[in-house]
């Protein structure tokens, strides 16, 4: 990813100066997004996504992290600041959870920070475009949100929001249409889920007495 506005600093590099500032108490989501400052809520969003692609297990967070970046894409839909519950935001993740998704982050976005930069300019510069990109981020999100304990579930629609809010962030059209390829993936996996699951509803209707 670029530099973003106002620093030089890349983000992958942030977040691991962020990991050498927790204390014993953890971090909470609002103060991490503090900390993050001027990359804004696209790189927070980003974050969120970590425990589900990288084996980081904070327990419980599909939910709460889904529905804020849901309010994120909301936000960007309508174009003013979202309204993020306090509530959530006070959520404290352990020390040990917090410097595991900064570091494996911090990896994670500098392998992407190598490949993005801007291009296809058609999806991601215009106003029109960033509502339509918002629109699939909050779809993406809900999907994140599912509670199916099944494989890929939180993997596939985490990816999309990954790509999504890389791509608007940097103008890159292309990580935008992967984005696009990850949520049509989950939506495409989820109603594979559902039909196999009515089939075996039906299976086992036929085969009672």
């Amino acid at each position: 990813m670029d530099e973003s506005a106002g620093t030089d600093k890349k983000f992958s590099q942030a977040l691991l100066e962020i990991a050498d500032a927790v204390d014993a108490r953890g971090l909470a989501l609002s103060e991490l997004l503090e900390k993050i400052g001027v990359r804004g809520l696209l790189m927070f969003s980003m974050v969120l996504t970590v425990p589900f692609l990288l084996p980081v297990s904070i327990p419980g967070t599909s939910a709460p992290f889904g529905f804020i970046i849901a309010l994120i894409a909301v936000g960007i839909i309508l174009d003013r600041p979202p309204w993020l519950p306090q509530r959530l935001m006070s959520k404290r993740i352990s020390k040990e959870h917090s410097l595991a998704l900064l570091t494996q982050g911090a990896g994670l976005f500098a392998k992407i920070e190598k490949l993005i930069h801007p291009r296809l300019a058609l999806l991601t510069h215009r106003a029109t475009m960033g509502r339509v990109n918002g629109a699939v981020l909050a779809l993406s999100a809900v999907l994140l949100m599912a509670p199916l304990p099944l494989p890929l579930t939180n993997t596939l629609p985490a990816y999309g929001v990954l790509f999504l809010a890389a791509g608007s962030l940097e103008r890159d059209g292309y990580a935008v249409l992967a984005g696009y390829l990850m949520v049509a993936l989950t939506i495409l996996y989820f109603t594979a889920i559902l039909l196999f699951g009515l089939t075996g509803l039906r299976a086992l209707a036929t085969a009672t007495p």
